[in-house]
């Protein structure tokens, strides 16, 4: 990671990566609120906000779940703009961050941010769109819904 104290970057997926520290609560708030204009349907929204999130920490668990919901914003994004193809390079871009989250969680990462979200749900949900659009790429999906565990 570089050092300066306004950008920096960190490695993600063996690329170097943006990296401009936000503090936990305002990554929190981000999450929040992305999440809340998913839900809506306001996909572009939700990418919007959930982008300072992802760009705010330089935890490889967490940066992979903030980048997977952008992309699985992004997907419905070009759902509504019509393009197919779009919709198809998101969804398998999200399914790559969301899958590599929830192996990371699994292997024992804790994220500060989103551990709540039942990836193993979310990620059955993106390979189920997935293989509808690989059978008939002009199929119509539905965004699936982030569900939330309760934590204890």
């Amino acid at each position: 990671m570089t050092t300066s104290p306004r950008s920096a970057t960190v490695m993600q997926g063996g690329r170097a990566k943006a990296f401009r520290p936000l503090p936990e609560a305002d990554r929190r708030v981000a999450f929040a609120a992305g999440l809340d204009a998913y839900d809506r349907g306001d996909f572009f929204e939700a990418h919007e906000l959930l982008e300072p999130a992802w760009m705010g920490t330089a935890d490889p668990a967490e940066r992979d779940l903030h980048q997977g919901l952008i992309k699985l914003a992004a997907a419905f994004v070009h759902d509504v703009r019509g393009n197919p193809v779009g919709v198809a390079r998101n969804l398998a871009g999200a399914r790559a961050r969301l899958a590599a989250a929830r192996d990371a969680i699994h292997a024992g990462a804790r994220p500060a941010i989103g551990a709540e979200v039942d990836l193993a749900a979310l990620v059955d949900a993106v390979d189920a769109r997935l293989s509808a659009l690989e059978s008939d790429p002009t199929a119509a999906v539905e965004p699936p819904r982030i569900g939330r565990m309760h934590l204890r």
